[in-house]
């Protein structure tokens, strides 16, 4: 009766049996898996936040296949100043006409999906990355093929056996810049090679930049958005940029070789159009939730720096623990002793500590002895490693 797409594993596992358990205790829970913003204790300027929503015009009804006009010029104006990974074009504005708007990340993949893939085709994403991948990929019939992240004092893509990876239905390079949750960046070196594959085997590269803004230093990190040499398609939106994911909004660049885009543009907004999901009032309220980001990501970066803080400073007392290097994002990676497995740490942490951690299997690690820990939540004085 159902479609072979949706049969995943619905049982609970062992450690949302374990969370379960402890929350019907009562005991205090430290949850280092915390993921929204919202919910983290951040000064919200709610008033303009809420007055943006208000805008008279929301009360008509726009269709735009692409999304409202300002909106993307909304988008525009985030790319201004940054720099591309190709030179030269990054001096320029994006065309508003080669963005289109999204009710987020998830639903611009399966639009990108859609229009590059066939039933069958294949992906390839980096390993560790974010789960959500596969869901989308078999919600469009569509294969992932990972590649490997390497680490040696800092993270790198594995070109070897990203080329090994490669056959006749590979459709697309994703690359989330930076990681999820190894927090490193593409290198200019490496966003070069990808490139160059990609033209040559008449791929796309998908640029997952949701993390773009938040950097260990204070240089702005490269965009995918002024790509010239391959077909590309980079994605942010509101969720992590102004930390407003129950707003819904993201958008989808489209760079590369002129006639190629348009064409890709041309269909996109078809796809779009199908659905023509976005809502109005957040897109008339995109201009205002992107000029508010630079307060909010203020304090995001402090949390972050006192987190990573606190938590390297309880490292220094443990000779069994290492933190792995990081570039950006909101995560940090502990390499732990491989005693058991990862899975088996996590359980342990939540009954014997009151301690929520991800199992580095979670992410998709290769191997055993990682833990994923949130560096957004409030901080809590009596944690201990």
């Amino acid at each position: 009766m159902f479609a072979s797409r949706t049969n995943w594993r619905l049982e609970t596992n062992r450690l949302t049996r374990a969370l379960e358990e402890h929350r019907k205790s009562g005991k205090q829970l430290f949850d280092l898996t915390a993921s929204n913003p919202t919910e983290c204790g951040l000064d919200y300027p709610q008033q303009d936040i809420l007055a943006a929503l208000c805008d008279p015009r929301a009360l008509l009804y726009r269709p735009e296949s692409k999304g409202l006009l300002e909106a993307r010029e909304a988008a525009v104006e985030y790319y201004v100043g940054r720099a591309g990974f190709s030179g030269g074009q990054s001096a320029s504005r994006i065309d508003p006409s080669r963005i289109l708007l999204a009710s987020g990340t998830s639903e611009a993949y399966t639009h990108i999906f859609r229009l590059l893939c066939e039933a069958g085709d294949e992906i390839l994403v980096p390993a560790p990355s974010y789960p959500l991948f596969e869901f989308l990929a078999d919600l469009a019939d569509i294969r992932l093929v990972p590649y490997p992240l390497l680490y040696d004092h800092g993270w790198e893509i594995d070109f070897s056996s990203l080329r090994a990876s490669l056959t006749s239905r590979s459709r697309a390079m994703l690359v989330v810049h930076p990681n999820n949750p190894t927090g490193s960046f593409v290198k200019p070196r490496e966003a070069g090679q990808l490139a160059e594959i990609c033209a040559a085997r008449e791929m796309a590269i998908v640029a997952d930049e949701v993390f773009l803004d938040y950097t260990s230093n204070a240089a702005p990190a490269h965009t995918f958005a002024f790509q010239d040499a391959a077909l590309t398609f980079t994605l942010s939106g509101l969720s992590k940029i102004s930390l407003l994911p129950q707003m819904k909004l993201a958008w989808t660049v489209v760079s590369g070789p002129n006639a190629i885009v348009q064409t890709a543009v041309d269909r996109l907004e078809i796809i779009a159009d199908t659905y023509l999901s976005p809502s109005t009032p957040v897109q008339l309220a995109l201009p205002k939730f992107l000029s508010l980001r630079q307060e909010l990501q203020a304090q995001l970066r402090q949390r972050i720096s006192a987190n990573l803080s606190a938590l390297d400073n309880m490292l220094r007392a443990s000779k069994s623990l290492t933190r792995l290097d990081r570039e950006g994002g909101w995560y940090a990676i502990l390499r732990v002793p491989v005693t058991a497995t990862d899975d088996d740490l996590a359980v342990a942490l939540l009954e014997r500590c009151s301690v929520l951690a991800h199992p580095g299997h979670f992410f998709n690690f290769s191997r055993e002895g990682f833990l994923v820990l949130s560096l957004i939540p409030r901080r809590n004085n009596s944690w201990k490693v």
